[in-house]
């Protein structure tokens, strides 16, 4: 006997009541981000944020980010943790929006999923809301796509945007930077959420490495090492700029230190990075020797283990290293501003790693 059963949304793979089911579960996460200029609660089909707060500036500019965490997922679905790639994108996205100085205020967030599961769409935000915390924003709202058919079942993947807002006289960038300047850089955390594809395709792939593999030098498996979410620098250079004579800031994400760190060196000056400040950890020089990478390679690819750039008046130096270890913040002064000579380029690196 035929099926006369009509076609349904169901039927087709998406499943409307697991997506609701994922959205209670996330609400006691999200409330944690709250912000007091923040109104309504989620659910809505839009997040609400009241710009009157604004009013205490003189000349408020918005500034407006967005990003995502590419193939480091891949790495979280292998794993089955969930709970950690929220934070790599908020740093992917708030980091890059206080490199002009500016406070985030507040972030939402894309889910695609293959399949709804409910727990772990909501451990996904639960990372994201926990980073929102971190950063001082507020998670005002998102969206959670299912995609049957294109993605498989256990395929994710996560994108993100953020507004910040900071003073017009406040705004840091090119034109602050001079001569003699302190380049100071930070710590990052591990790879951060940058050059995956060539993480997983030597380690995992030409190398045959397996992420529950313990290897010497890490203390922890292959895949938690992998794992290690994004640092957040937003309120640490938030701190730094109500204490230190800040210049500019350099986000170091896809293209390596010094191609981010030219990005805001103004013409006619030159940044020089010694390399013999800092060790990196032991995840690049895996990366490097397993797939035989070169050096400039790696430095166009990965952080090399700094994350963030503070570039300081010459005077504000030692006051920002303080400032910046009070909070934590492993930092060092890793080069200066020079005049450009005629064959220099925005910004280089010098030297050998420290051993």
């Amino acid at each position: 006997m035929p099926d006369t059963t009509g076609a349904s949304y169901a039927a087709a793979g998406v499943d409307i009541e697991a997506g609701d089911r994922a959205v209670e579960l996330m609400k006691e996460w999200v409330k944690k981000t709250r912000r007091p200029e923040v109104l309504g609660g989620l659910g809505g089909f839009a997040g609400l944020f009241d710009a009157s707060a604004l009013k205490n500036y003189e000349r408020p500019l918005l500034a407006s980010a967005t990003d995502g965490v590419g193939t480091k997922v891949d790495i979280a679905r292998q794993l089955g943790v969930y709970d950690t790639i929220g934070h790599d994108l908020v740093a992917m996205v708030m980091d890059d929006i206080v490199v002009c100085g500016a406070e985030p205020l507040f972030m939402t967030d894309y889910i695609c999923v293959g399949k709804v599961h409910p727990e772990r769409v909501a451990a996904i935000v639960k990372g994201i809301a926990e980073g929102c915390v971190l950063a001082g924003c507020a998670l005002v709202g998102g969206e959670t796509a299912e995609h049957p058919g294109l993605l498989g079942a256990d395929d994710f993947d996560v994108a993100g945007a953020g507004t910040g807002v900071v003073e017009a006289d406040r705004l840091l960038g090119p034109d602050r930077i001079r001569t003699g300047d302190a380049v100071i850089a930070m710590a990052s955390s591990g790879l951060h959420s940058n050059g995956y594809s060539l993480v997983r395709h030597v380690l995992l792939n030409e190398g045959g490495l397996a992420l529950d593999a313990h290897l010497d030098g890490f203390g922890r498996t292959l895949g938690e090492e992998l794992l290690e979410p994004t640092k957040i620098y937003s309120l640490d250079c938030l701190a730094l700029m109500r204490t230190a004579e800040v210049h500019a800031f350099s986000h170091v994400t896809g293209g390596g230190l010094a191609a981010n760190l030219a990005r805001v060196i103004p013409d006619g000056l030159h940044a020089v990075v010694d390399r013999s400040t800092w060790t990196p950890g032991a995840i690049f020089d895996l990366v490097g020797r397993t797939g035989r990478v070169e050096r400039l390679e790696l430095e166009k690819t990965l952080n090399m283990g700094v994350g963030m750039i503070a570039i300081v008046s010459e005077e504000s130096t030692d006051v920002a290293l303080t400032a910046l270890a009070d909070r934590g913040v492993d930092a060092w002064v890793a080069g200066e501003i020079t005049d450009r000579g005629e064959h220099a380029t925005g910004a280089e690196l010098v030297g050998d790693y420290a051993a």
